[in-house]
């Protein structure tokens, strides 16, 4: 019976007479096969999979391909260490390109294997895919490789891979080239005082390129980030002098018994924290079926969540996170309840992460992952296993500080109100007689509905802003009131941008988008001018507002619609002769030059624009016929001004902080 005759032996009402002969074949179309035979189908052996399609087994041949071949050999390393037989992992890498990764751990077993008699048990492992010791748990516990398929792909993708055993006083020693055995597995000598698995290998440039090669500074990083994993582990680095740098040591050993405690103590130093303690624990032990350990702590930088399973990275997290983030949000509802109050029954697990920095590990048996670079975690159990064991830990971490558990829940509360703020605005458009505008609750606008013409003063605080709407044109004059210093958006995330309020009011207040959503019809007003007061603090906050729009509305600067208010500091009255000074010395000047005789020169320093009466601020700073107005402009070598900004903006609020004291009263045009 033929296949098609095969496929309707079922259903007997589908069959049909044999087809006649036709009395023309058709002519096959251009370009196609004129057969399709058992000769076109090919069967791959060994490892040649592996070199058709190597992104099925590393995800691709990449720069993050090409640095998985090191995760899965240090991997194998550490499933030994967790599972008690290896306490020291050796990594090397070396100018040449070569990468050499050893353990004193069992070592792999060299011995002829029963199922193949007449092949080493080491061979089988290098040669073929889905063979190895963790498809159950005799051999490990927990283990990060599950397939059998890691140490045979970076011997597929290697021109030349050495593996060195030592077992049982025994020194044994097999070389490969691109999958290929070049040599038997050979005894080369008694070792008395050496135990364990040694792979040096170098990258196949047929796969990833010739210009492919291993980063010192990312083997440093992944190496370090072992040791924190289990503590247990004593990690050695070293690479050649050449390959040294400030960032990478050529030698360095790493032990962490604290583990991820010690990796969060390092990675927040400096930061200003929200809550100072760091939570953190352990359940269950390393090498055992459901272990976890844990370290979050919450502070003003950016956030991260770096989660593992079997020491493996799962960047793209999984049920494991899913675990972490519901212990996180139940145990700090339940502590509100206990506190009575009643404003955290509005938190969700994103208000409690916010801000959130995250370490967490768990081990698993024969865990499930997501494609075979293992970068989200899918087993169900994770998340129980993870909720069960640090829900109590945070219930008694809340219970024993109080004060500390006090600003977290604060601290979320406040990022929840945000949030629902957040949700209840919508784009912004002039008003029309379809739709009714919604503005920030404290912008006072102008009553004007075209934007040509129109004027949005930007001012520090409630106090400046009811000096400024007094003092402005109500037709064409807007004000918006900003409380505090806005957030310094240069060395901001886009999620902390997001939840800033200044900032959402100021974008909702100007309507136009930001970046490359910016629309120049969609701008409300023709001038936008930053208001501050003529002192040190106030040129800190219009350097920050100048930062933003440089940031997210560079456009609204090229279209010349940013500007800064000149506000004076000093009122210099004699007689009837009034005059306004800008800074210290444009008081002496024209104390020397507009101000005679010996009658005394009545002076007035204005602490700020909410000191100074509206009356003074319309003639000196908002009238449109008797104010001074500097243009924003940038230069025309923009990554020049990028870095510029970058210097002034980014991290270290000295250099900024210097730069406004020595130059701020001197300044007679911005021009960025």
């Amino acid at each position: 019976m033929s296949e098609v005759e095969d496929l309707f032996a079922d259903n007997p009402q589908r069959r049909t007479t044999a087809p006649q002969p036709a009395a023309t074949k058709p002519a096959a179309p251009s370009g196609a096969p004129s057969s399709y035979t058992a000769a076109d189908i090919e069967v791959l052996e060994g490892l040649e999979p592996v070199r058709r399609r190597p992104g099925m087994y590393i995800g691709g041949t990449d720069a993050n391909a090409l640095h998985h071949l090191f995760a899965e050999v240090i991997d194998n390393c550490m499933d030994e260490a967790i599972a008690g037989h290896a306490s020291r992992i050796e990594v090397n890498f070396g100018a040449d390109g070569y990468l050499t990764v050893t353990d004193n751990g069992r070592g792999i077993p060299v011995e002829k294997h029963p199922k193949f008699p007449t092949q080493s048990t080491l061979e089988i492992i290098m040669t073929t895919l889905h063979a190895g010791g963790k498809f159950d748990s005799k051999a490990y516990e927990t283990s990060g490789g599950l397939h059998g398929v890691g140490i045979s792909v970076v011997n597929a993708l290697s021109d030349d891979l050495i593996i060195e055993v030592a077992r049982d006083q025994q020194l044994f020693r097999q070389i490969y080239s691109r999958g290929k055995p070049m040599s038997d597995v050979e005894s080369v000598g008694r070792v008395n005082n050496r135990r364990g698995t040694t792979v040096r290998f170098h990258p196949d440039a047929q796969i990833f390129g010739d210009s492919a090669k291993f980063s010192a500074q990312r083997l440093f990083r992944m190496t370090r980030a072992k040791a924190y994993l289990f503590g247990g582990v004593e990690l050695r680095w070293s690479c050649d002098e050449e390959l040294a740098t400030d960032e990478v040591p050529a030698r360095a050993t790493f032990h962490y018994p604290d583990g991820l405690r010690d990796f969060m103590t390092t990675r927040i130093e400096g930061e200003t924290r929200i809550v100072d303690e760091i939570f953190s624990g352990r359940a269950g032990k390393p090498g055992t079926q459901g272990a976890v350990e844990w370290a979050i702590a919450w502070s003003l930088g950016d956030g991260f969540v770096s989660s593992y399973c079997n020491t493996v990275p799962t960047p793209d997290g999984g049920t494991h996170e899913t675990g972490l983030r519901g212990a996180l949000l139940r145990g700090l509802k339940s502590y509100a309840e206990l506190t009575k109050n009643k404003a955290a029954t509005i938190l969700t697990a994103d208000d409690v992460f916010a801000h959130c920095n995250a370490m967490l590990s768990v081990f698993i048996r024969e865990p499930e992952f997501v494609g075979q670079t293992k970068d989200k975690l899918a087993s169900g159990e994770a998340a129980r296993i993870v909720e069960n064991a640090m829900r109590d830990a945070f219930d008694h971490w809340l219970a024993a500080s109080p004060n500390q558990a006090g600003k977290l829940l604060d601290w979320a509360v406040e990022r929840a109100e945000e949030r629902l703020r957040r949700r209840k605005e919508k784009e912004i458009d002039r008003a029309s007689a379809t739709r009714k505008l919604r503005l920030p609750g404290k912008l006072a606008d102008c009553t004007q509905g075209a934007a040509q013409g129109a004027e949005l003063f930007i001012v520090e605080g409630d106090s400046a802003g009811g000096s400024a709407k007094q003092a402005r044109d109500r037709k064409s004059q807007a004000v918006l009131p900003l409380r505090g210093k806005i957030l310094n958006v240069a060395g901001a995330s886009r999620e902390k941008m997001a939840a800033n309020q200044l900032i959402s009011d100021l974008i909702q207040a100007l309507g136009c988008g930001t970046r490359d959503r910016y629309r120049e019809d969609d701008l409300r007003y023709d001038k936008i001018i930053i208001m501050t007061d003529a002192d040190v603090d106030g040129a800190h906050i219009a350097s920050l507002l100048i930062t933003f729009f440089f940031q997210e509305m560079p456009q609204l600067i090229d279209g010349g619609h940013l500007f800064l208010a000149m506000p004076p500091l000093y009122r210099l009255s004699q007689g009837g002769k009034t005059l306004y000074a800008r800074d210290d010395a444009h008081k002496s000047e024209l104390m020397a030059t507009e101000f005679t005789g010996k009658s005394k020169v009545d002076m007035t320093r204005f602490k700020g624009l909410g000191e100074m009466p509206f009356a003074h601020l319309r003639e000196t700073t908002m009238s449109t016929r008797s104010r001074t107005l500097l243009q924003v402009k940038i230069k025309e070598d923009l990554e020049g001004t990028r870095s510029t900004v970058d210097r002034l903006m980014g991290t270290k609020p000295e250099a900024r902080f210097d730069f406004i004291q020595e130059n701020a009263a001197f300044v007679t045009d911005l021009d960025i």
